[in-house]
């Protein structure tokens, strides 16, 4: 039976299943199914709808919602086992099929499966038709080195490095956001795509379109948020190690710079700078005056980045009221101890458990402690590590949290965890919110989050792979990305070859929307409270990489207002101010197969150079523009391969019809 009681959406019911169809902003349609009823109260990243001209119709077995350039079928078809509802999503104008519903077999289950477990939840299945000739984009970050996911299999699940945001964009037109922070996977194979949740207590999903991706990133935003404006003072250069101990040497680090002359917007005291995990505040043996240091670093125009973990030892002098009052991410079996830790004052590791951040009263709790050991003494910015959260073993089935079993929300923790210091910040007044966070998940970006690529390698292949990472990130609606410059493991500072590796990464790092230094150097120590690493400044790495590196520091000085500008376009209109080429050329069928290069707003074509003892490389320039070399002033048509020189100082870089971009420094 299909019914439309508002004249904008649909419900059908087909024995104990409910499926409702409802317009959700502009060209797009949210879709949701249970048992016997639908549910409000479950968790997802979808806000509000906001107002569309929607319209709903119903005739015999087949019902209809037309939202603008997007329109749902949904037609009760029979099978071998009886009625089922099938769901299609065509354009309005032509009809064109953009995605349709797959059975997974003529007698059962159809394209929707729901296996029940216990109290309400079970393993949900939503199959889809697919596509011989689609490419598939975002789906978060991942380590796989490829920017169109078609073909690959991706766990739905949080872990370092790999952070799940399920919201995909298809060349064949359409975006889609697998509303559910359940653990799962998702299949994206040539016989079929499936999303799966491994406990749920309901399917539901949300599909756009519109014309061409741009549009349908804004729809995107509208429907989970818009990332709020970058602060300028964010859009310079991040130094960061592993790790300054005291504040003595933070200090050095930072006045040298100073001497030097040399930018420096952020400088990060990083992890075990507190007297205990979960006491959130400065070790004062080692930081004996935060507040006085603050004031130092903003007097040469630098800000403090605090590391800042949702782990809690026992050791912790809160860890009694946060277990008491029932503030900690529970177990479902055992005790409520889901990591290893080598604590300030114990040579072995001990067991920790994690804050729960789904909980308004623990994120409450949690930014008090902030507040009063950090916020109040001048710190604005906040490294937010560990926060997938990062269990071991990687069991999330185990823990159970305010809303609701680990397997059924544990993707939402890093957006929640987010939501504590926006929430906080803002109620201080303050509107400058940047959040660096290992982790995300849909919604993620309104919050002020940006992501980084975690602890990834130092080696050229994971420079590859951090160009389709940040793409992706970038499509999945999160436009605030950064790497650790150079890679997080290893790197021999005195080694010429990592030396090369360094360079190029940088002129990689200048074009990203933030750019920071950081890694676990040569000669490296055991893990622990006395660890520091090897060292990580500009200067460290010899005289002739320094001279590059700093022509690198300098460039990313004079981007910096062309770079602003791109972030207001991100803030108002939701399109990340780096992206793949197909964004702003849809039209040209080369530049969807392009994973190497990328655009920096609609004007700054670049290049990196991700290979060793490379002095040139090919170069795609787009059909329906002309492009400029930056350096050398030569003109191409696009629309085809130029090869392009990469010497050792520098990358290629295009702008578009004729546009006054100071990459050259003659500007």
């Amino acid at each position: 039976m299909i019914t439309s009681e508002d004249g904008r959406s649909l419900e059908v019911t087909v024995r104990h299943e409910v499926l409702r169809v409802e317009p959700w902003g502009e060209g797009s349609l949210r879709v949701r199914a249970g048992r016997h009823r639908i549910l409000d109260d479950v968790p997802g990243a979808l806000l509000p709808a906001k107002p569309s001209a929607a319209t709903a119709s119903v005739e015999e077995r087949i019902g209809k919602v037309v939202n603008g350039p997007l329109t749902a079928i949904v037609e009760i078809a029979d099978t071998d086992t009886g009625i089922d509802a099938q769901l299609k999503f065509v354009r309005t104008d032509t009809g064109e099929e953009l995605l349709s519903e797959q059975r997974a077999h003529f007698w059962w289950p159809g394209a929707r499966l729901f296996m029940p477990s216990r109290n309400g939840y079970g393993r949900l299945e939503q199959r889809f038709t697919a596509y011989e000739d689609e490419r598939i984009y975002g789906l978060g970050q991942h380590t796989h080195g490829r920017l169109d996911q078609k073909g690959l299999v991706l766990d739905l699940v949080q872990r370092n490095a790999e952070v799940s945001v399920p919201f995909l964009l298809s060349s064949r037109g359409y975006g889609f956001l697998w509303n559910n922070p359940a653990v799962g996977r998702v299949e994206l194979a040539a016989n079929g795509t499936r999303w799966v949740a491994d406990d749920a207590r309901q399917l539901d999903y949300w599909v756009t379109t519109g014309d061409g991706p741009r549009e349908m990133l804004g729809h995107y935003a509208d429907a989970t948020g818009y990332a709020p404006m970058l602060p300028e003072w964010a859009a310079g250069f991040w130094q960061s190690k592993l790790r300054y101990r005291t504040q003595d040497e933070l200090l050095a680090v930072a006045r040298e710079y100073h001497a030097r002359g040399l930018p420096l917007s952020v400088i990060v005291a990083d992890f075990f700078h507190w007297t205990h995990l979960g006491d959130w505040r400065f070790d004062p043996a080692e930081w004996p005056d935060p507040a006085a240091m603050v004031r130092e670093l903003s007097s040469f125009g630098t800000k403090l980045m605090v590391s800042v973990w949702p782990s809690v030892s026992p050791l912790s002098a809160n860890y009694r009221e946060l277990h008491e009052k029932g503030l900690l991410v529970a177990a479902e079996n055992g005790v409520p101890a889901h990591a290893p830790w080598k604590d300030k004052g114990f040579d072995v590791e001990m067991p920790v458990a994690f804050y729960d951040a789904t909980n308004p009263a623990a994120r409450r709790f949690v930014w008090s402690e902030v507040k009063e050991n950090y916020y109040d003494l001048g710190v604005r910015a906040w490294w937010l590590d560990g926060d997938e959260p990062e269990i071991q073993p990687g069991h999330p089935h185990n823990l159970g949290f305010h809303a609701g079993p680990g397997s059924a929300v544990f993707n939402l923790y890093p957006q929640a965890n987010a939501q504590a210091f926006h929430d906080g910040i803002r109620a201080e007044g303050d509107d400058e919110v940047v959040l660096l966070s290992r982790s995300a998940w849909a919604g993620s970006q309104r919050f002020g989050a940006a992501l980084w690529s975690g602890d990834v390698g130092a080696t050229w292949e994971s420079l590859r792979a951090q160009v389709r990472a940040g793409l992706n990130v970038a499509l999945a609606g999160i436009p605030w990305w950064t790497t650790d410059i150079g890679g997080f493991h290893g790197g021999d500072p005195e080694s010429e070859s990592y030396r090369e590796l360094l360079v190029r990464w940088f002129q990689y790092g200048v074009f990203c929307p933030l750019f920071r230094l950081h890694g676990f150097r040569d000669p490296r120590t055991a893990f622990g409270p006395a660890m520091t690493g090897g060292p990580n400044e500009v200067w460290s790495y010899g005289d002739s990489a320094y001279s590059s590196i700093v022509a690198s520091l300098r460039l990313r000085e004079r981007l910096r207002p062309y770079l602003m500008e791109q972030m207001r376009v991100a803030h108002e209109q939701g399109v990340p101010p780096m992206r793949p080429l197909f964004v702003d050329f849809p039209g040209d069928a080369a530049a969807w197969d392009v994973a190497d290069q990328f655009l920096l707003g609609p004007d700054v074509l670049v290049a990196p150079v991700l290979s060793a003892g490379v002095t040139s490389r090919r170069v795609y320039l787009p059909a329906g523009a002309s492009w400029t070399d930056a350096v050398t002033g030569s003109r191409h048509d696009g629309g085809g391969w130029v090869e392009a020189a990469a010497p050792a100082d520098r990358i290629p870089v295009f702008l578009r019809d004729g546009a006054h971009v100071p990459i050259a420094g003659r500007e």
